[in-house]
Formats: C-alpha cells, sequence, structure tokens
C-alpha cells in the first residue's frame, strides 16, 4: 500500500510501535523521512535508524527510545500539522512553540527539515510538518 502522505504514514508507524513497545518499526524510505528520522534522533526522541533494501523497497529500521522499568515510550505524542489537503506555513516570527518547548516542532524550511528552535536560531520560517512531544 503506497501512501500518499508519507510523513502520516511514519508518524502512525511510530505511534503503532511505541503502543506496541516495539524495539524497531520499519518506515518505507524517502528523502522526506529520513531527515525527519535524523531530527528524531538529534532531539534524543528514537535511537538509531539504518536503511535496508534496494530501489522502491527501501525501509528505515528506526530503534524506539523507552525509559523506566515500565518501558515508558520517550515520545508521548505525534501530531500531523501540515496534510497534503491543508498546508500549514508559518514565517520565523510565528513558529509554534510545543509545549511551552518541552516538545518540538519539525518544520521544513529552504535549508531542509528541522526543529522550531533550530530554524529561529537561523530566522527561518517553513511548512510545520509535525509536533513531537
Amino acid at each position: 500500500m503506497a501512501s500518499n502522505d508519507t510523513i502520516s504514514d511514519m508518524l502512525t508507524r511510530i505511534r503503532n510501535a511505541n503502543l506496541a513497545r516495539h524495539q524497531k518499526t520499519a518506515i518505507p524510505s524517502t528523502r522526506m523521512t529520513r531527515s525527519i528520522a535524523k531530527v528524531l534522533k538529534e532531539e534524543g526522541f528514537i535511537g538509531e535508524f539504518e536503511e535496508d533494501g534496494e530501489g522502491i523497497n527501501r525501509k528505515l529500521m528506526v530503534s524506539l527510545k523507552y525509559k523506566g522499568k515500565n518501558r515508558q515510550p520517550i515520545i508521548t505524542a505525534l501530531k500531523r500539522v501540515s496534510k497534503p489537503g491543508l498546508r500549514v506555513y508559518s514565517n520565523r516570527k510565528e513558529l509554534p512553540r510545543v509545549l511551552g518547548g518541552i516538545g518540538i516542532a519539525i518544520i521544513s524550511t529552504s535549508s531542509g527539515i528541522m526543529t522550531d528552535r533550530e530554524a529561529r536560531r537561523q530566522g527561518l520560517g517553513g511548512e510545520v510538518l509535525c509536533y513531537v512531544w
């Protein structure tokens, strides 16, 4: 099944794997999903990720992180903001703060995919892809 919205697909797979307490989850690999995985890793929401497979069947194997002995997922929520049917853009003055800075917003800017914090630092606006906290 090829999803039109690779980002929503990615967030849903991570959300489901977290609920099932999986160690790893496979996500179809695109430039977009790789960039988002990179940001999530830099921000400490996921562990390592690597690419698997060939050509159109390339997958990102993403390791999920849990804390404590009850293995609570590090990611409490993933929320898609900008959808294919309704794009959400934000200029640098209006970049969202997620839960007063506890969470991150992932922004697609002219300089690539980055967190709201990084975009603010570089004075960039862009498409608000999703919130993670």
